[in-house]
């Protein structure tokens, strides 16, 4: 195999020909002609041992909702090649874009070498894309020696720079997680660092402004160009604190589903995800599997459009109207074991998943805090933490407990969970509900949010307190590593010094390592 190119040397490198020119040495960044037709960059993702998705999407005007591609259909080629120049080309093609995707190209590119890196460009209307560096899974059998993965959630545009990708890119992962809330759809807010440009989206044009005006960014196209990407959705992606059919203010179903059937289709148009992931309406199938060699599985999963609707909710007024309690009293409706979180379907194929022994280690990746958790009300504070969140884990106690038992039952070897949603960095240990005293079974690690802030003054207090909680952090920002071995489990959390600031440094904020056949973490 030839020298293994790092992925800050091709993010680094002048790319002369892209809409978009990256000095050597820094991130500043130039826009090209006012028409460059690859405004968005690149991307790749869903890597299988022979293959991976590569994305772009021909927009000359990216805030224009068809990219100013009007309903022409334009061919576009790509190619893949083992080197950055291209001089060994491996596989190359044509496709053409279409306004009933936005002109988003998604290619499903096979009959690549497992376990390699790969380089990729398009090529349409004369003008050549930025060049990305991808990788391909091992084989299903290979005994793989180790594995990087960086992983972030929780990147609200307005508050902060994406200083966190810089580093993420720097650290050269194999694979990068995203955790959900890629996009906020809030109204902007003209105090904000840096206000969103169209007003709060409820149809597919004003959805595929707000992404359009996200991965204009330098630092997440970079990091998107940079290695393969899987990714997941939480709320924000469609509505705050959504659950299945319900929005928060638990408005008309119908209705509902029509934003959700937008939100999701201008998800898909942005991500590279294969054709399985396309959305049908307001339903798309987004869990699903990764398997990296024997060395790691990863099991992707969607805990919004299916999950039921919340428990210990006030009942409607005079008129039918509800109101909904993000935090409630316990109360007998929360530990109904009929509720779900993924729904009957994806929960059994869960269950099949964790049934299997191919892999040493076997990472849960979703999206909102597994470890139980009570909190304070700031409503209430004298009561105490006694309360519960309902649009986590904690909402639905049966169905995460359905979930531990599984890993026991089957014995799953060394469960890991990875999680975002609460903007703030997190390191605990999770019990078998059977045994809640006795040894762990598992660990979850949360790695913080690459710029959304949490600044509840008693969360660390709180979960200072919490059976099971080693780390919390909520005032810095960042993203977490994860170094894989047969042997052990490496998390790193990597914060920033100023996530308002592009260029901001990071450090290593705090290490944890779990060893193979050893559940439990210990501090570094």
């Amino acid at each position: 195999m030839a020298s293994r190119v790092t992925r800050r040397q091709i993010i680094g490198a002048p790319l002369v020909v892209a809409p978009f020119v990256i000095a050597p040495g820094s991130m500043a960044l130039m826009r090209g002609p006012a028409e460059a037709i690859f405004s968005f960059g690149v991307a790749s993702g869903e890597p299988r041992p022979d293959g991976v998705v590569l994305w772009t999407r021909l927009a000359p005007q990216p805030l224009d909702p068809l990219g100013g591609m009007g309903r022409a259909r334009v061919p576009a080629r790509w190619e893949v090649a083992e080197d950055a120049h291209f001089r060994r080309i491996v596989r190359a093609g044509e496709v053409r874009s279409g306004p009933e995707d936005g002109h988003s190209l998604h290619v499903e590119v096979g009959g690549l070498r497992p376990g390699r890196d790969y380089y990729y460009r398009f090529q349409a209307l004369g003008q050549v894309s930025a060049v990305g560096r991808t990788r391909t899974a091992p084989a299903p059998d290979a005994a793989v020696d180790r594995m990087r993965i960086c992983f972030g959630s929780c990147q609200k545009y307005e508050v902060g720079h994406y200083a966190a990708w810089t580093h993420a890119v720097a650290d050269d992962p194999d694979l990068i997680l995203f955790l959900g809330d890629y996009i906020y759809e809030g109204a902007p807010n003209p105090k904000a660092l840096r206000p969103h440009v169209n007003p709060e989206p409820f149809d597919l044009p004003g959805y595929r402004a707000r992404y359009a005006s996200y991965r204009l960014d330098p630092l997440l196209q970079a990091a998107h160009a940079a290695a393969p990407w899987m990714s997941i959705w939480d709320d924000h992606e469609v509505a705050n604190d959504y659950a299945g059919r319900w929005d928060q203010r638990y408005g008309d179903p119908a209705t509902f589903l029509a934003r959700r059937a937008a939100a999701y289709q201008a998800y898909w148009e942005f991500m590279p995800l294969r054709r399985a992931s396309r959305p049908d309406g307001p339903w798309a199938r987004l869990y699903r599997r990764l398997d990296w060699g024997r060395l790691a599985r990863i099991a992707l999963l969607d805990d919004r459009q299916y999950r039921d609707d919340r428990p210990c909710q006030p009942a409607p007024d005079a008129n039918g109207r509800r109101d909904y309690d993000y935090l409630v009293a316990d109360c007998p409706a929360r530990h109904d074991p009929k509720l779900s979180m993924l729904g009957k379907r994806q929960e059994r194929w869960l269950d099949g998943e964790l049934a299997g022994r191919h892999a040493r280690w076997n990472l849960l990746a979703q999206q909102t805090l597994m470890t139980p958790f009570r909190t304070i009300d700031p409503k209430q504070p004298d009561k105490g933490a006694v309360f519960h969140s309902v649009d986590r884990w904690e909402g639905f106690p049966a169905a995460r407990d359905r979930i531990f038992r599984r890993w026991v039952q089957a014995g799953t070897p060394n469960p890991i969970v990875l999680s975002g949603d609460i903007h703030a960095f997190a390191a605990s240990n999770l019990h078998d509900p059977a045994r809640p005293d006795g040894q762990p079974i598992a660990s979850e690690f949360v790695g913080g949010s690459i710029t959304s802030l949490n600044e509840d003054p008693l969360f660390k207090s709180t979960a200072a307190r919490t059976p099971g909680f080693h780390f919390a952090e909520n005032f810095v920002r960042g993203y977490g590593r994860i170094d894989l071995t047969p042997a052990r489990c490496d998390v790193t959390f990597r914060g920033l010094d100023n996530p308002r600031d592009p260029r901001s440094t990071a450090l290593d904020l705090a290490r944890f390592s779990v060893e193979a056949g050893r559940p439990g973490l210990t501090k570094a």
